[in-house]
C-alpha cells in the first residue's frame, strides 16, 4: 500500500474509512451543489444575499471544482491522509474567510446575506470536525 495511502487493519476499515468517506462525499456534494448554484444563479443569488454576482461567479467555479475534487477523494477506497488533511485545512480556511467577511461587512450584506454566510461557516466547519475526528480514528486504527 503507498505511503500517501490510509494503512489500517480490516475492522478498522469497516467503521473508520467508511465514515470518513461519507463526511468527504457529503462535504462534496453540498459544496458542488453550492458552487452549482452561485456559477448557475451568481446573480439572482448576489442580489438576494447582497453580494456582488461576479464574485459569486468565481466563488462558484471555486466550489464547483473543490466539491469535484473532494468528491474524486471520497470515492477512492483509502483516501490518501495528505489529500484529507488539505481538505480539512481548506474547509477551516473558508470558515475563518467568512468570519473575515462578515467582520469587513463584504458588500452591501442583506439580512439574507447576513444570515447565509454564518450558517455555510458553521456547516463547513462542521465538515472539518467530522472529517478530522474520522481521519484521526483511521489513523489510531492503522497503527494498532
Amino acid at each position: 500500500m503507498s505511503t500517501n495511502g490510509l494503512r489500517v487493519a480490516p475492522m478498522a476499515e469497516t467503521n473508520s474509512v467508511v465514515w470518513l468517506r461519507r463526511f468527504l462525499a457529503l462535504d462534496a456534494a453540498v459544496t458542488g451543489v453550492n458552487g452549482l448554484a452561485y456559477l448557475l444563479a451568481s446573480g439572482p443569488v448576489g442580489q438576494l444575499l447582497g453580494i456582488d454576482g461576479t464574485l459569486l461567479l468565481g466563488v462558484g467555479v471555486f466550489l464547483t471544482l473543490y466539491g469535484a475534487g473532494v468528491g474524486c477523494l471520497a470515492g477512492r477506497s483509502r483516501p490518501a491522509v495528505p489529500a484529507v488533511q488539505a481538505v480539512i485545512a481548506t474547509n477551516a480556511l473558508w470558515v475563518v474567510l467568512s468570519v473575515v467577511a462578515l467582520a469587513v461587512r463584504l458588500g452591501d450584506l442583506h439580512v439574507a446575506g447576513a444570515v447565509w454566510i454564518p450558517m455555510q461557516a458553521v456547516a463547513v466547519g462542521g465538515f472539518a470536525l467530522l472529517q478530522y475526528l474520522a481521519l484521526r480514528q483511521v489513523r489510531a486504527g492503522a497503527s494498532r
